[in-house]
């Protein structure tokens, strides 16, 4: 879906790709003050990744060490079920796969929104070193102050929003522009990945093995104050995107035309990557960095819907369907052994980010 105020008009997404003509229905208020362009392929693509989800969900809470069936699971749920499966399903169960599909979203909503700023389909918190911020605030809060969970998801926190406003700082008085805004980035990100390493070296072996599990990324023992953490910051700034989404299409347009359309360009990047840079670290604090969902899910999503925008919708749907999707993997395929959620991802995204890197070099030949 895509919210515009006339007819289709051709809108060129991020990197050298040809625009396309956006076709649709398009629904108005009476007063035609706002307006919603309906594309037929993006509400099919939107349903498929809802059904998708279902399934996941589904599948994730029925089976495991101790199977149960969907009516055992819908009465857990509603409070009626017996004393085991209200454990399984509501304590073990149900608050991981909360944390997955929100982390999954959060991750997803912000790699596009930073793929459309920068023009650029490496732009994502991973590569431009977001996640690397948040990863030495979590060290810090580990190995120096030898903080509990709940500092450790603090500090976090506190590392990502800290190194973007490094990166705003470093770019300041020349713009947030696409190929400026990676390259600093991934500057910075090999910076905080020195500091990483120089932590977990300064760190007892106690500290060094918690800090690696951190660091890899996992679902695992998550609770419900996990779940309602990252659900409270996907329920907040995932609207807000939505909200901005349309601002965001028109940034894509240009500079120039976005200006023409009465958008404030300064301040729309501005706060886009606020929430960009604050989803991210709302998620990596919550579940350690979990590689590769940024970067691959937005793109996915966008070429399933073929959208010259933003596509943030589809995004966080299909960002919430590959996390969940690589969490229920690791836990059924590799039983009893316990993997991080962060090694699956990992292995999809490193073939993912291959893919991608070819593909441009080709683009950028022909």
């Amino acid at each position: 879906m895509t919210a515009a105020r006339g007819t289709g008009t051709p809108t060129p997404g991020p990197g050298p790709t040809a625009p396309r003509v956006v076709t649709g229905r398009l629904l108005r208020t009476r007063s035609g003050s706002l307006s919603l362009l309906v594309r037929g392929r993006a509400v099919a693509v939107t349903a498929a990744l809802l059904a998708a989800l279902v399934a996941v969900m589904a599948v994730t809470l029925t089976t495991g060490d101790f199977d149960l069936s969907v009516g055992e699971v819908a009465r857990a749920l509603t409070g009626d079920g017996t004393g085991i499966a209200d454990f399984v399903v509501n304590t073990l169960r149900m608050p991981r796969l909360v944390t997955a599909l929100c982390v999954g979203a959060a991750l997803a909503v912000s790699g596009a929104i930073l793929q459309s700023l920068t023009g650029n389909p490496l732009g994502s918190p991973d590569i431009i070193g977001f996640t690397n911020g948040s990863a030495v605030g979590a060290l810090v809060v580990i190995v120096v102050l030898h903080g509990s969970m709940t500092q450790i998801a603090i500090g976090a926190l506190i590392g990502g929003l800290a190194t973007a406003l490094a990166v705003h700082l470093l770019m300041l008085g020349r713009g947030i522009h696409g190929f400026r805004l990676v390259v600093v980035g991934i500057g910075v990100s090999a910076l905080l990945l020195a500091v990483n390493s120089y932590l977990i070296t300064r760190a007892t072996f106690q500290e060094a093995l918690e800090a690696q599990a951190w660091l890899i990324g996992s679902l695992g023992n998550r609770l419900w104050t996990h779940a309602q953490a990252i659900g409270l910051a996907v329920a907040v700034l995932l609207p807000l995107a939505l909200f901005l989404s349309r601002r965001l299409a028109m940034v894509e347009m240009g500079d120039t035309t976005a200006m023409a359309l009465g958008v404030d360009v300064p301040r729309t990047r501005t706060l886009l990557l606020v929430v960009s840079v604050a989803l991210a670290a709302f998620a990596t604090a919550v579940t350690g960095p979990i590689w590769f969902v940024a970067l691959a899910a937005p793109q996915v999503a966008r070429r399933l819907t073929r959208s010259s925008g933003p596509a943030l919708l589809p995004s966080a749907l299909m960002g919430a369907v590959m996390l969940a999707v690589s969490d229920l993997a690791v836990q059924r395929l590799f039983a009893p052994a316990l993997l991080p959620v962060g090694t699956a991802t990992g292995c999809v995204g490193g073939i993912y980010l291959v893919c991608l890197l070819v593909t441009e070099s080709r683009k950028s030949r022909a």
